[in-house]
């Protein structure tokens, strides 16, 4: 059998009123790396929207986020006449989680997430339709990159959402902050919550944990939740913490940046309290064709912004859709800060 493994049975797509899923799609069950089952979706859009589509939108969630929680800028996509593929990483949505307690977000190495990533591609390759664009945020963008950087060639532009490059650590400085980790997990506590924090996300409110502006869809995000509570994971282990940081280091090689030739651009949330913008648009610079827009006012979760913010980030993807799929159809992209 080839690395695309066969599907498995139709994967469920949760949904509530409001937020349900967008209409031409369906879930799939597809093999990661080490045989894990992964959760997958594909959108093809309306036959009145386009009639033929004008290429995939490959679109990765960041830490703790389900497929569900972008059911709206999928819907998005495919009114602009794009096919969506968007998927559940390892350890998060309805994918396998990697210890049994369900809530305890979870990683082991870079190298599982990349593999993830490949067999995706490769398990949707004969019905994705070229061009590719790549769509990631935070955690989801960091490892977008990553795949990139190590020779990743089907994809002909990334847009990447306030990527997790460097992980904002408070008051506690990244060198301390390291030190724990290699102190926890070299004695066998890479399964244990940071700081034992299970951080547990059905005890989450709007004024105290939101990363968006918009209360509106920040509760949509929670009906989903509640619907389907194994959609949940809580706060990231010394394991995860581990790795995200060994993520955002490798990523923020000065030769792996120049490496990437398509057009990459990092839409950066101005209020981000989760990841350090100065790195984000420090790595902009370095990208072989990077651009970088920072959108003021916005919380770290700037695809989830009110629509004004939101609106940003779409143009952005407008323009990125025109030069890799031309049609005179496009809004014009919002004035930014591009750099070579």
């Amino acid at each position: 059998m080839t690395r695309a493994a066969a599907f498995a049975a139709n994967a469920p797509l949760m949904g509530v009123p409001g937020a349900a899923s967008p209409p031409g799609g369906q879930g799939e069950w597809f093999r990661g790396a080490g045989g894990l089952r992964l959760r997958a979706a594909y959108w093809t859009p309306s036959a009145l929207v386009a009639a033929k589509p004008r290429g995939t939108v490959v679109l990765s969630p960041g830490r703790t986020e389900p497929i569900e929680k972008y059911f709206e800028v999928i819907g998005n996509f495919l009114a602009r006449g794009w096919c969506v593929l968007a998927h559940d990483w390892r350890g998060q949505g309805l994918s396998a989680r990697l210890l049994p307690d369900r809530l305890k977000g979870h990683a082991r190495a870079v190298e599982e997430f990349l593999d993830d990533y490949a067999r995706l591609l490769d398990a949707f390759e004969a019905k994705a339709p070229r061009p590719w664009v790549m769509v990631g945020h935070s955690m989801g963008g960091a490892l977008n990159l990553l795949s990139l950087e190590a020779g990743e060639s089907r994809v002909a532009g990334a847009l990447l959402s306030s990527p997790m490059l460097r992980i904002k650590t408070g008051k506690r400085s990244m060198w301390s902050v390291k030190l724990a980790v290699r102190w926890n997990v070299r004695h066998g506590k890479a399964g244990d919550f940071v700081l034992d924090d299970a951080d547990d996300p059905f005890d989450h409110t709007f004024e105290k944990d939101a990363l968006t502006s918009d209360e509106t869809r920040y509760e949509f995000w929670r009906q989903q939740l509640y619907a389907c509570p194994h959609l949940a994971v809580g706060g990231p282990t010394w394991g995860w913490l581990a790795f995200g940081i060994d993520a955002g280091e490798r990523a923020l090689k000065p030769k792996a940046l120049k490496s990437v030739q398509i057009p990459c651009t990092i839409v950066q949330s101005g209020d981000d309290d989760r990841v350090w913008k100065q790195t984000n648009r420090w790595a902009a610079k370095r990208l072989g064709r990077g651009r970088y827009v920072e959108v003021t006012g916005a919380r770290h979760e700037v695809i989830m912004e009110t629509d004004d913010l939101r609106a940003i980030f779409l143009n952005e993807f407008d323009a990125m859709a025109d030069y890799v799929s031309p049609t005179s159809d496009l809004a014009p992209a919002a004035q930014s800060d591009e750099v070579a």
